[in-house]
C-alpha cells in the first residue's frame, strides 16, 4: 500500500520543528481521527513535535468517545472510516452546535466527500497524500484562530442589523443569533470589516484561509451555507451577493438595513 504522506520523519530525527507556537506555555491539543495507524501515528508525531499535544483514534466511536471526553482545540478526521464515516462523526459535532476547527482528510478525487464535509461545517481539508508539514501549518492556523478569548478586547463589528462579537464568535442578525462553524465566522466577519468591497475567491482563499492555493468550492460552499443562515431567500440573496465576474460583495449597513425591510414587507 503505497504510503498516503509524502515525507516522514527520519528514523531517529524526528518530524521537522516549524515552530510557531513555541512561546505558548499551555500545549494546545489535538484529536487525530484516522483508521491508517500509520498516518495518524505520523500525523500526531508531527504535531508532538511542533508543541501540539495529540491523541489518536482508529475509528469514529472512539473517536467521539475521545472527542467528548476532552475537547480538544481541533480535530483532524478522515472522511472514510470503517463503520461510522468521518462525515457522520462531523454531522454529530455540528448537531452539538460544537465549533471545534476539523481538517478533513480525503482521498483522491473523493470531491463529493469535501463539498459535503463542507457543508457540514469542515473549517479545512488535505487530500491525501499530502504533507505532513502543511498539516501542522493549516492546524497551527486553525488553533491560533481559537486563540481569542472574551475580555481580549476586541470589539464588535455592526454593519446595519448584523452584529459580529469577536471575542465570542458570535454573529446575529436584526437580534437573530445564528450559530456558525469556525470558518464561517471568519469569512462573515472578513467581509463585514470590507463592507461594500468585492473579493474574489482566490483573494479570499489567501486572506481568510491564509492559502496561496486551494479549490474555490471552499469558498463557494462557505458562501453558501452563510446565505442559508442569514439570506430572507437564500436563493435571491440580497445581503450576500455575487458580483458576476468579480466575487462576493456584503452590502453595506444601508444596503442591508433596506434589503431586510423589503423582504418583511
Amino acid at each position: 500500500m503505497t504510503d498516503p504522506l509524502r515525507t516522514a520523519p527520519q528514523a531517529g530525527s524526528g518530524p521537522p520543528h516549524i515552530g510557531t507556537r513555541a512561546s505558548v506555555t499551555t500545549m494546545p491539543s489535538v484529536l487525530v481521527v484516522d483508521d491508517e495507524e500509520l498516518v495518524a501515528r505520523s500525523v500526531a508525531a508531527y504535531l508532538e513535535a511542533d508543541g501540539v499535544r495529540s491523541r489518536v483514534a482508529g475509528d469514529a466511536r472512539e473517536g467521539e468517545r475521545l472527542w467528548r471526553e476532552t475537547r480538544p482545540d481541533a480535530v483532524v478526521l478522515d472522511v472514510r472510516l470503517p463503520g461510522v464515516s468521518g462525515l457522520d462523526l462531523l454531522r454529530r459535532m455540528r448537531s452539538d452546535a460544537d465549533r471545534t476547527p476539523v481538517v478533513l482528510l480525503s482521498g483522491l478525487g473523493s470531491v463529493d466527500d469535501r463539498i459535503v464535509g463542507l457543508e457540514l461545517g469542515a473549517d479545512d481539508y488535505l487530500t491525501k497524500p499530502f504533507s505532513p508539514r502543511e498539516l501542522v501549518l493549516r492546524v497551527h492556523a486553525l488553533l491560533r484562530r481559537g486563540d481569542i478569548h472574551p475580555g481580549d478586547g476586541l470589539r464588535p463589528v455592526t454593519v446595519g442589523p448584523l452584529t459580529l462579537e469577536p471575542s465570542t464568535r458570535s454573529a446575529s442578525l436584526a437580534g437573530s443569533e445564528q450559530v456558525l462553524a469556525p470558518r464561517e465566522f471568519d469569512l462573515l466577519l472578513f467581509l463585514a470589516q470590507h463592507a461594500g468591497a468585492t473579493f474574489g475567491t482566490r483573494e479570499l482563499l489567501r486572506r481568510v484561509w491564509g492559502w496561496d492555493f486551494g479549490d474555490d468550492s471552499t469558498v463557494v460552499v462557505h458562501v453558501r451555507r452563510l446565505r442559508r443562515k442569514f439570506e430572507p431567500d437564500p436563493s435571491e440573496p440580497t445581503l450576500l451577493t455575487t458580483v458576476r465576474g468579480t466575487g462576493y460583495r456584503l452590502g453595506t449597513a444601508d444596503e442591508l438595513t433596506a434589503s431586510l425591510a423589503e423582504a418583511s414587507r
